[in-house]
């Protein structure tokens, strides 16, 4: 730690309030009111490591008028509720290897500038439904033992999940992504809902470990990602790699003028992909897929080579370029006949 602690214990972590040597939490409530008077709205609040109860953060709120400035509370174990609907946060905000044991609810909130919880804990439920922040936001480490909430919040230059434990249902429905969001490495316990979700998302290597909903728009990415139940993927304007993904359920997959690639992903359940719009896929190279649907696709440039299974494939309303010339032409039926000439020239060899 590179603050001065609490001389209350060795095991208080709480930075020493001047010149007291104790943390808030260990001053005597007299003391307590001196320091708090001395808060006002706009100035640093610099609670590192201290205890706080639900009855000690509401003093804190008020003595800031519900607008504290840059905000460090690194290491903050929060012992109540914490609720800070009303509250305005105009500097950056650190909450990293914060705990928070009981409710963690920001609904209402506004954030200035950036937020990090990096490898925060949150034993109960963590809303953040709806919250505008400015700034980038960081859960990389974070563990959330219940549900998340992060449905409509408006991330102004991004978020960082990565490597983060989703141990309960999480849902960012609706959610602004700003920059973009990168969730890589992490690992989703329940049911995750990313339905109706705007920019860019990252999950490579991630682990879903029941069904999930995606969505995105600009750029998506799950390689080498590993979902136990179904994989639903609707794009928008999107790039898609989905190289070596592993999907043990059904796999579906939408484009709205966008381009996947699947190069190597294993799929074990029945999978769909369809296009509309200009909507194409690049590769199949090495798909393991005992039942894959392709509908409404440009596969003109798209690579087969060491498709495990083609009679497993049925196409509908496909583009292909089956001549040197390049001419296409739209297919309702299984690829097998049309893969085997294509791969008899290379068997002979």
């Amino acid at each position: 730690m590179d603050w001065v602690t609490c001389a209350q214990s060795a095991a208080c972590t709480g930075i020493a309030r001047r010149p007291y040597g104790l943390c808030l939490a260990h001053l005597p409530q007299d003391q307590v009111s001196v320091v708090l008077a001395g808060m006002a709205p706009g100035l640093l609040l610099d609670l590192r490591g201290t205890t706080l109860s639900g009855d000690l953060l509401r003093r804190v709120v008020e003595a800031t008028r519900s607008r504290p400035g840059r905000a460090r509370l690194d290491r903050v174990r929060f012992t109540g509720d914490v609720r800070l609907a009303g509250v305005t946060f105009a500097g950056d905000v650190s909450l990293d290897g914060a705990r928070f044991d009981r409710l963690a609810s920001f609904f209402g909130a506004r954030f200035e500038g950036n937020v990090s919880l990096a490898s925060a804990r949150f034993a109960r439920e963590l809303s953040f439904h709806g919250v505008p922040v400015r700034g980038h936001v960081s859960l990389d480490g974070a563990v959330m033992s219940r549900d998340a909430l992060f449905s409509q919040v408006v991330f102004g230059h991004g978020l960082s999940c990565e490597s983060a434990r989703f141990e309960g249902y999480a849902t960012f429905d609706g959610a602004s992504l700003g920059e973009a969001a990168s969730f890589r490495g992490a690992r989703f316990g329940r049911t995750l809902s990313f339905r109706k979700v705007s920019g860019s998302a990252g999950f490579d290597a991630a682990r879903f470990a029941a069904d999930a909903y995606l969505s995105a728009t600009g750029r998506f990415s799950a390689t080498r990602a590993r979902a136990d139940g179904a994989l639903d993927l609707a794009v928008r304007g999107c790039g898609v790699d989905l190289r070596r993904l592993v999907v043990a359920g059904a796999t579906t997959v939408r484009l709205t003028d966008s381009q996947a690639d699947l190069e190597g992903a294993v799929l074990h359940g029945p999978a769909t992909v369809t296009g509309r719009g200009a909507s194409t896929l690049t590769s199949l190279r090495e798909v393991e897929a005992a039942s894959l649907a392709l509908s409404g696709l440009d596969l003109s440039a798209c690579r087969f080579a060491g498709l495990a299974h083609p009679a497993g494939v049925r196409l509908k309303e496909c583009t292909f370029a089956l001549t040197g010339r390049g001419m296409r032409v739209s297919m309702n039926l299984p690829m097998l006949r049309w893969f085997s000439r294509r791969r008899a020239p290379a068997h002979h060899r």
